[in-house]
């Protein structure tokens, strides 16, 4: 089965994110876009789901942002 497809607006309702957050997360390269659909941006529910959880854990050891973009992109590899 393949993986669920969502849109920002699903994003923002089902992982209690805001726009600002969604669109800064996908400029670092800590979201990945997966699709377009029309105009708007897809991505790949359960990797979404992955990375948050991992952003969660590794913010709150402290690590920037920055580094979190550079392990979750190098796991992805």
């Amino acid at each position: 089965m393949a993986n669920k497809k969502v849109t920002i607006k699903e994003l923002i309702h089902k992982f209690n994110l805001t726009l600002y957050t969604i669109n800064h997360y996908t400029n670092l390269g800590l979201l990945k876009v997966v699709g377009k659909k029309k105009n708007r941006r897809l991505y790949d529910e359960e990797d979404v789901k992955y990375r948050l959880e991992k952003i969660t854990e590794l913010t709150s050891q402290g690590y920037p942002l920055q580094l979190i973009s550079k392990e979750l992109n190098k796991e992805s590899a």
